[in-house]
């Protein structure tokens, strides 16, 4: 009897073919024609509610097409409110408007189940957060329970009420708005719960040639404001939203610029080909690979909502700022100097070479 009995031959892996690499399919002319109308129909229904805020309602309308979430931030009285009624009005699709509270619970976002006598069972009513367009007013007025609640619907795409797991209308879009003032009585949202957020925008004072226009606006139209019934054009149907969200994902990336939204990403880590010194003593923690994707995104739309079925460098450094500013996280020396995300992300489109 051997001392050491012969092992079983190991099999030898059948080596598993790679799939074969593919190049997307170029957008035909008559899609991206009709993309670019339906643009033009949103912007038409924009003119005639919002005096300015360009950068606002592009923003608005790209990260609609791109499929995320987006977080504005301003002092109050630049018609946050009214820039997203305005996009949910311009889609035929359900709108909820949710007022944030500190008292706010996560059941009377969600929802919760009820108990029926008359059949002895519970029944399950749904909360607002079901609609096609959810406007969270004040967001960091809410406790950071109702937050959690708010932003696993964004990220699960679906809420659990009683066990039961309830799907979210397609398409989905959360617009929340905060306040950068009065501290007091709110709760910041965490910078992990801010990254699930794709864009944040962030809203200036108006010029005066632009407040003046929107006085104009008002008094020609004898209200503060403004009744979607009354305004003029043709309205969106979810099926086109569909169709645009559909046809920004078949929009060509090169692999130049995904190398280009990578570089970005991996500089505000501190590394990249092009690092930029003395910014380890600004940012503490830099963007997520969520911030890529956002790049990538983003630009497929925005090179969309162009006419065009490629993305060029320019889509994606148009909303650089946009997407980075929230995720990037400054030391405490840098807030004491004054230094802003904007500023640490201007120097990071400076350094990373345009390909």
């Amino acid at each position: 009897m051997a001392l050491f009995p012969p092992k079983n031959p190991v099999p030898t892996p059948t080596p598993v073919p790679m799939p074969a690499v593919t190049k997307p399919s170029t957008l035909p002319p008559e899609d991206i024609n009709r993309a670019k109308q339906l643009g033009t129909c949103i912007r038409a229904r924009f003119a005639q509610t919002l005096v300015g805020q360009d950068n606002l309602r592009e923003s608005l309308i790209t990260t609609l097409v791109a499929g995320g979430h987006i977080l504005i931030e301003s002092v109050p009285g630049l018609a946050k409110t009214t820039a997203a009624q305005t996009l949910a009005t311009s889609v035929s699709g359900s709108f909820k408007r949710v007022q944030c509270t500190p008292d706010l619970m996560p059941s009377d976002l969600v929802g919760t189940q009820v108990f029926d006598f008359a059949t002895q069972k519970f029944s399950t009513q749904i909360g607002p957060i079901h609609a096609n367009f959810v406007l969270l007013d004040e967001i960091n007025r809410s406790n950071a329970k109702t937050q959690s609640a708010m932003l696993e619907a964004m990220a699960e795409g679906a809420t659990t009420i009683g066990g039961q797991c309830i799907a979210l209308p397609k398409p989905f879009m959360v617009i929340a708005t905060q306040n950068p003032i009065e501290e007091e009585g709110t709760f910041n949202l965490p910078e992990a719960q801010m990254d699930r957020f794709m864009v944040k925008a962030v809203m200036t004072y108006p010029t005066a040639q632009e407040e003046q226009r929107m006085l104009t606006m008002l008094t020609h139209r004898g209200s503060d404001t403004f009744d979607s019934r009354t305004l003029t054009g043709d309205v969106v149907s979810i099926s086109d939203v569909e169709f645009l969200r559909a046809a920004a994902r078949r929009v060509h990336v090169s692999d130049a610029i995904m190398k280009y939204a990578v570089d970005i990403t991996a500089t505000s880590r501190g590394a990249g080909t092009k690092p930029v010194q003395g910014l380890s003593t600004l940012v503490r923690l830099g963007a997520s690979p969520r911030a890529s994707i956002a790049l990538t995104r983003i630009g497929q739309a925005n090179a969309l909502m162009q006419g065009r079925d490629y993305v060029i460098p320019e889509d994606v450094k148009a909303f650089t700022h946009e997407v980075l500013r929230h995720r990037i996280l400054l030391t405490f020396e840098a807030l004491a100097d004054g230094v802003t995300s904007d500023q640490v992300v201007d120097s990071i489109v400076q350094a990373v070479p345009v390909p």
